[in-house]
């Protein structure tokens, strides 16, 4: 009996030794937190990002078309080398993080990837390449994540994967996590997308909670965030990595980096002049921009008058799609017309939106919402398919919450919008 005792005590202590040590979410001599970013053309290149122990001091990526066959490794596949980084913290363990941008590759075709250090590899993962014409595609789109990721985030990124499989990058806007610099919270962000992040790009915005001020009480952005994204450098050279664009097909898709525009002046100037040469020289039919802070909000005493009175008239000058916010804790959207005639009059639809279990009130009285919600948790898939933008809100359970369409008459015009709600 002693003995059976002492079994199940070691065995229990072996699983909750082993829960412990998840939940630090430390680094291995495997690769681990994969992700897909762009910092090129996405039609023929694809970023990606991973991370070991300090021990990895190499990394490699293999590549090749997706056949079906078994037959992935060398000769088949092409290798490329990674660039290696140290990421080190005074409450987290030293780790290294290698990135790899593959390039050379045909638009609108499927590979297969996997990243390692010639020794210890990842799975074969599979991505696709954006096409060289106009082509339909989806896209997802979540708000904050921000509070307990790894418990209730989850369900939420993966049931709009359930949705949406075939999502050809996912859109975050702001506080990805809740306390910058953490390595546990950026643990368990990348534990709730897993295999996502490694097959579906991101395209990330930071948020005041990817910020802290350091002992100079300068602002100052999470090393994670260079450290595991790859981004593109074609933003002021101030912000790289949390202020540029990407083009994909038909769409630019712009993200700002509201914390900044809303605490320093000076980038507030420097990313609208910066936003006004690239909405100015944009050849793409549908422009949409990502951002944290919304102009317009939906949360009592909270205001971004600054944000708005500059940077409003351009989106509105340039016909702006789509606004895609967080922060607020809550849902709402709207053309910041008068309550009732947005179906009547076009104009930029700016959205709000939460994916984490984090939740505000609505204040009512702002009359720019045709829709709103609260301690609701949700999803968007986001489709374009030429002259038409088709745009659905789920709840986390799969049920829809909100419908609407736009529909591109002329880039010099704002969209027309047709509201798709059953129950209006």
């Amino acid at each position: 009996m002693k003995k059976i005792l002492l079994s199940i005590s070691l065995l229990l202590s072996a699983v909750i030794y082993n829960q412990v040590k998840a939940q630090n979410f430390n680094a291995g001599s495997f690769p681990d937190r994969i992700i897909l970013t762009w910092s090129g053309d996405p039609k023929t290149t694809q970023s990606v990002t991973w991370r070991t122990d300090s021990t990895v001091s190499v990394g490699y990526g293999q590549i090749l078309l997706e056949s079906s066959s078994p037959k992935l490794e060398k000769p088949d596949a092409k290798e490329y080398q990674a660039v290696t980084s140290t990421l080190k913290g005074i409450e987290y363990q030293s780790a290294n993080y290698h990135s790899i941008t593959f390039s050379d590759l045909q638009p609108d075709r499927l590979y297969t990837y996997r990243v390692g250090d010639g020794k210890n590899w990842s799975e074969w993962f599979q991505f696709k390449t954006a096409p060289a014409t106009d082509k339909p595609f989806s896209f997802i789109y979540l708000g904050d994540a921000q509070n307990d990721i790894r418990s209730k985030w989850p369900r939420v990124i993966r049931k709009a994967f359930a949705t949406h499989g075939d999502a050809r990058f996912i859109v975050h806007a702001g506080d990805l996590i809740n306390r910058s610099n953490n390595d546990n919270e950026w643990g368990e962000w990348h534990f709730g997308g897993g295999f996502i992040n490694g097959m579906i790009p991101s395209i990330p915005s930071s948020g005041n909670h990817e910020y802290f001020r350091d002992e100079h009480r300068t602002l100052t952005l999470d090393p994670h965030w260079r450290a595991q994204y790859t981004l593109p450098e074609n933003g002021p050279a101030q912000l790289k990595e949390s202020v540029y664009y990407i083009d994909y097909s038909n769409v630019r898709v712009i993200s700002l980096n509201s914390q900044m525009i809303v605490l320093d002046s000076t980038s507030l100037k420097l990313q609208a002049k910066w936003l006004e040469e690239v909405l100015k020289n944009n050849p793409k039919k549908w422009t949409m921009i990502t951002y944290h802070h919304p102009i317009y909000s939906t949360a009592k005493g909270r205001d971004n008058k600054e944000f708005r009175e500059l940077f409003k008239p351009l989106f509105d000058k340039y016909h702006v799609d789509l606004l895609l916010q967080g922060h607020d804790h809550t849902y709402s959207r709207g053309q910041n017309l008068p309550f009732g005639t947005s179906g009547k009059v076009g104009g930029p639809m700016y959205v709000v939106s939460v994916a984490g279990p984090k939740m505000y009130k609505v204040d009512v009285n702002p009359k720019w919402m045709d829709v709103f919600a609260e301690d609701t948790q949700l999803f968007q898939i986001i489709s374009v398919n030429g002259d038409d933008l088709n745009y659905t809100a789920y709840k986390a359970s799969g049920e829809v919450f909100d419908q609407f369409k736009l529909k591109k008459t002329s880039k010099n015009k704002a969209a027309e919008f047709t509201d798709l709600r059953k129950n209006k």
